[in-house]
């Protein structure tokens, strides 16, 4: 299909606005559209790369399969926060309400402190197409992704 620019797309529909009595709504709509950011669900990543940058910037404190300083991630991708069995987290992830996604895992590893203050973690991941990649990662590795 061809996409048109928004300005295309916003001539296009005033050639008809003497005959379309909506054509300014539907300019509207088009502006609209393209305003909206995709979310990050719709932003692929690569889990091969995710999995060496969560070695190298998560791995001091996280594992796949063990709880270290930080709680293990083998199926956290749609795991409620404060899910991992014997493991003790702070009263304000354990009482989040989070349910980790692909938009909640990328705006907690963009800054953790920021999405729920009070939490321990403090690393974040400022590189958007690292945190894409290292979601990716972490859905390859919980069973929740072989039903996506």
């Amino acid at each position: 299909p061809r996409v048109l620019s928004r300005a295309a797309a916003a001539g296009a529909l005033a050639l008809v606005a003497c005959e379309n009595d909506n054509a300014a709504a539907q300019i509207a709509q088009v502006n609209k559209i393209e305003e909206t950011p995709p979310s990050s669900s719709d932003i692929p990543g690569d889990a091969n790369r995710g999995e060496s940058i969560y070695i190298a910037k998560c791995g001091a404190c996280h594992s796949v399969d063990q709880n270290r300083i930080g709680p293990k991630h083998r199926g956290v991708y749609g795991q409620a926060a404060g899910g991992v069995e014997d493991y003790d987290y702070s009263p304000a992830l354990a009482n989040s309400g989070i349910v980790w996604d692909a938009d909640t895992l990328n705006e907690w590893l963009a800054g953790p402190t920021k999405m729920v203050p009070g939490t321990r973690m403090g690393l974040a991941l400022s590189d958007e197409q690292d945190r894409r990649d290292v979601i990716a990662y972490l859905k390859s590795v919980s069973p929740i992704s072989a039903t996506e």
